[in-house]
């Protein structure tokens, strides 16, 4: 069984994954090397991977490697089954790319579109020959509600339902926050659809991230849409045991 460790800027996302299938999932507000004890201690974990867009804690790192049969610390120098063109690996967060490996494994002969709706809104390309090629980062939903309410002095800072289909024009002050912030991203989505679109013959979108069901409602409200977009809620994990495996192989061998 694999541990598979996303550390994102707000939350932490565990999967335990065997024969390639995600059989537990978990998120914590924080996470601890006590954590990584527990986890080892309730399943038959054997190898693990950790990948983090903040400083991890020498202590969750040291308890890996010394619980695992084989760890990898994620980051750019960590080999991965997709090329990276990107002119800064260094600088590419490893939940971006690690999005881009899962969404290859998922789809592995099609261009991909990816977007990963968390704290900022991440949208990079995979090529059909597996080259990561490139990608921009926006605002998050979180981010532009705050900003509206911080940087304005009557605008009441606004959380969104999931659940609800926005209009297209508020009639009261908390819809037209919540719908101009919400639809603003799914106009971004839409308009990145297009304008890729435009350049390559044919490509399938994949969303994650803990906001994409906010985003998703809305982007799916147009008959006109004609591009699919699969959510994938648990897309890094995916990938993270990806290049768990990739490097497992490349140490057998």
């Amino acid at each position: 069984m694999n541990l598979c460790i996303d550390q994102g800027n707000s939350r932490t996302k565990v999967a335990l994954v065997e024969e390639g299938q995600i059989t537990h999932h978990f998120i914590y507000r924080s996470f601890s090397s006590s954590d990584v004890e527990r986890l080892f201690q309730l399943y038959p974990v054997t190898d693990s991977i950790i990948s983090s867009v903040i400083n991890i804690e020498p202590a969750i790192v040291n308890t890996l490697q010394r619980l695992s049969q084989r760890f990898v610390l994620f980051d750019h120098q960590t080999p991965v089954p997709i090329t990276n063109r990107y002119a800064t690996p260094e600088t590419l967060g490893q939940d971006r790319i690690a999005a881009a490996v899962g969404a290859k494994a998922l789809c592995p002969n099609e261009n991909l579109l990816i977007i990963d709706a968390g704290s900022a809104v991440t949208y990079d390309f995979v090529s059909e020959a597996g080259e990561y090629m490139g990608g921009n980062i926006a605002p998050g939903l979180k981010m532009r509600f705050t900003i509206l309410h911080r940087m304005t002095k009557k605008l009441p800072l606004v959380e969104a339902d999931e659940n609800e289909l926005l209009p297209l024009f508020g009639q009261n002050t908390r819809d037209a926050i919540a719908a101009g912030v919400i639809r603003g991203v799914a106009y971004e989505v839409k308009g990145y659809m297009r304008t890729l679109g435009n350049q390559v013959p044919h490509f399938q979108t994949y969303l994650t991230g803990g906001h994409a069901p906010y985003v998703l409602r809305n982007v799916r409200d147009s008959k006109r849409e004609k591009r699919t977009i699969r959510y994938e809620k648990h897309l890094v994990l995916i990938g993270l045991n990806e290049i768990l495996e990739y490097n497992k192989l490349k140490i057998e061998n």
